[in-house]
């Protein structure tokens, strides 16, 4: 059977039989009340009413386009994942570039973290790398996070943001400080999404051919140059252009001029792992540079826009736990709790069948699942039987786990993680401070100031400052004259 193209041809309803008129509702007379057998008219106005989705509870503004990974650089003595496999081999992406507090119309240029979700369609299924354009978070457990967001979201008595949340909420939890940092300084406010780095944050497992363990970060250098909004900039931007970063994006691609980033990972034998001087799996850390140099191993290019952001953008899903054969997770608390969360989100918001919407079903193979029915199920299974195991030649199991089992040991029950030599709140943080520029610690003393100077209590503001003043010493005065000053004058 042909499908008729949409684009030509009489006006219909959605059941195919051609509409005598648009313009005019179907009423008793020409001067009577409308008849609800207008079945047109009825049709546009409940599917008008439904036609939005709910939007992400985080992440909800955002923009995306397609484009392509290549390998660079050989990495099949750490992982067999078959999209790695071969220097020059491509493989189809989706990017989507998000603020994370805001919602769906909320202005661009905003001091916030973004989101940098990237889909690898690769011919062993999907790969989704969540992350974000910091390379670390404000907290290391996921039983924190819907503590943190309600923080960041509008208050339920005020409904704004409140900066006593915020800050309280940072002061009682003093991992924030490294991420408040980086919120903070120059590179928290990026001039667009082609000018800002993207990271996996979280650790992987990577895992080759002879089932050899190795610990990952993901790094994702803008080939274009970091370029940054001061706080000034960025409030007249956003008052101007509350697209701005989604536009940039949609015209740089429309003009050929296709953003890139170089790729590259961090590489940590397993067996280093446990006595490495701090926790390796804390999402509120770095592994610096001079302990696991990164090692490029491919460029991502984005060159295709979308044709249509609610079908792309907006009903696009993105899971940490799609991994492929070769990679999978760490003991993350945070990403623990993502492999859960994220799924879930997108089960409520676009339904069960979400991964068969055509820029999230995999490129290269076919879902082969039991799973049946639901929204928007459109019988691609026929008749086939709908459970496991069968008789039938239904799909069954390889037996190959994609990732390798990680050891265990001790009682369960809520634990705290385990204490390395150097594990500590404030030491990256400091670390961090010390290496900006003179111009760059007053821009950054000057955000904060003017954010803690909003806070009523002077225990939330003397916790806050006292969090910076751990992390360095000169931080913290400077901070602690510059939050005085600016309250006074208030």
């Amino acid at each position: 059977m042909t499908v008729q193209d949409e684009t030509t041809g009489p006006l219909t309803t959605e059941a195919g039989a051609p509409v005598a008129d648009n313009q005019n509702s179907e009423s008793a007379g020409a001067g009577g009340p409308v008849l609800i057998q207008d079945q047109h008219l009825i049709e546009k106005l409940a599917h008008f009413n439904r036609e939005r989705i709910p939007e992400r509870i985080v992440h909800a503004r955002g923009a995306g386009a397609y484009g392509t990974f290549t390998v660079t650089a050989d990495v099949t003595p750490y992982t067999r994942a078959k999209f790695l496999s071969e220097i020059g081999k491509q493989t189809e992406v989706f990017l989507r570039f998000s603020t994370v507090a805001g919602n769906l119309g909320s202005a661009d240029a905003v001091r916030d973290p973004r989101g940098f979700a990237v889909k690898f369609y690769t011919e062993e299924g999907n790969y989704d790398l969540v992350g974000n354009n910091t390379p670390v978070f404000f907290i290391k457990d996921a039983i924190k996070f819907p503590d943190f967001i309600h923080t960041q979201k509008r208050d339920p008595y005020t409904g704004s943001q409140e900066a006593d949340n915020v800050w309280d909420f940072w002061g009682l939890s003093p991992e924030s400080t490294h991420q408040v940092t980086w919120l903070f300084g120059d590179r928290g406010i990026p001039a667009s999404y082609r000018h800002m780095n993207g990271y996996g944050s979280h650790t992987f497992q990577w895992n080759n051919e002879a089932g050899e363990v190795f610990w990952v970060k993901y790094h994702f250098k803008t080939d274009q140059g970091i370029r940054n909004l001061t706080a000034e900039d960025a409030v007249a931007l956003a008052g101007q252009d509350a697209d701005s970063h989604q536009r940039d994006l949609r015209e740089a691609i429309e003009r050929g001029e296709y953003p890139s980033w170089t790729v590259q990972v961090q590489i940590m034998p397993a067996a280093e792992a446990a006595a490495y001087r701090f926790n390796p799996f804390d999402l509120t850390k770095v592994w610096p540079h001079a302990d696991y140099p990164p090692i490029e191993i491919g460029r991502l290019e984005l060159n295709r826009n979308p044709e249509n952001i609610f079908a792309e953008v907006e009903q696009s899903v993105f899971s940490p736990a799609h991994f492929v054969p070769g990679i999978g997770p760490s003991p993350d608390k945070m990403l623990q709790g993502r492999l859960f969360a994220y799924g879930d989100a997108h089960r409520y918001r676009v339904g069960v069948n979400a991964d068969h919407l055509p820029v999230n079903r995999p490129h290269a193979t076919v879902a082969h699942t039991y799973n049946r029915d639901g929204f928007s199920y459109d019988g691609r299974h026929k008749g086939a039987k709908n459970y496991e195991p069968n008789s039938f030649g239904g799909p069954a199991q390889t037996s190959r786990p994609l990732w390798q089992p990680v050891p265990v040991s001790g009682p369960t029950g809520d634990h705290v993680a385990p204490v390395h030599a150097e594990d500590d709140d404030f030491v990256q943080a400091g670390s961090l401070y010390r290496l900006l520029s003179e111009d760059e610690r007053e821009r950054l003393v000057a955000n904060l100031a003017g954010s803690i100077a909003q806070v009523t209590r002077d225990d939330i503001v003397q916790r806050a400052v006292e969090n910076f003043r751990k992390a360095d010493a000169d931080f913290g005065k400077r901070l602690d004259a510059a939050v005085q000053a600016a309250r006074s004058a208030a």
